[in-house]
């Protein structure tokens, strides 16, 4: 007998549905270019879908970009939990899956970042009103460290938030100034991040 989808598993998987093809199209066309109505059609579904599960555009950016934070934070702290002690072998994997992320997402990816921080800067009304929501991806970035830490036995030197804001805002730009200027900074830029771990 086929399995019976509850009203949640359906929900979750629309949502899915809808944050792989807003991932696509924010891509390939910009975060301002971009329309509802171009998400909604790649995803196979109506703009009123989207409405039900992200009430703004820019909610639905900032749930992709969470989203890519979890999976980034899921393979980072993978390959430190297998690492009896992290050392430039553990560092050079490490910043190897990270470059492999970022040109698997694609540097168009990274630059959506810095474009729709622009948008914001240049709309208050729309930073006014994404206020709490951005705070709450950091947030929730900030928890899913502490969480990835705490299963290796290792600690924040410093505020999770304050670490969380710092990986926000500085990760898409490794990504660019690395592909612009060819000159690997997944590596340094790794390792001072890690300076505000304790490790076991």
């Amino acid at each position: 007998m086929a399995e019976r989808w509850t009203r949640e598993r359906r929900l979750e998987r629309t949502r899915g549905l809808l944050l792989d093809a807003a991932q696509e199209v924010f891509a390939e066309k910009g975060f301002t270019a971009a329309t509802l109505d171009d998400i909604a059609y790649a995803a196979g579904y109506t703009k009123g879908a989207i409405y039900k599960h992200f009430p703004t555009k820019e909610e639905l950016f900032l749930a992709v970009n969470d989203w890519y934070w979890q999976r980034y934070f899921d393979t980072f702290t993978e390959v430190l939990s297998a690492a009896s002690k992290v050392e430039a072998h553990e560092l050079d994997q490490v910043a190897a899956l990270w470059r492999q992320l970022s040109a698997d997402r694609g540097a168009d990816h990274a630059a959506l970042g810095l474009e729709f921080t622009l948008y914001l800067l240049r709309n208050p009304e729309a930073q006014e009103r994404v206020a709490a929501k951005r705070e709450e991806v950091v947030e929730a970035l900030a928890r899913f460290i502490i969480e990835g830490l705490d299963r290796i036995g290792a600690t924040l030197l410093i505020p999770p938030l304050t670490f969380a804001r710092i990986l926000v805002h500085t990760t898409d730009s490794v990504v660019l100034g690395t592909q612009l200027d060819g000159v690997d900074l997944y590596r340094p830029v790794l390792e001072m991040y890690l300076s505000a771990i304790k490790l076991p």
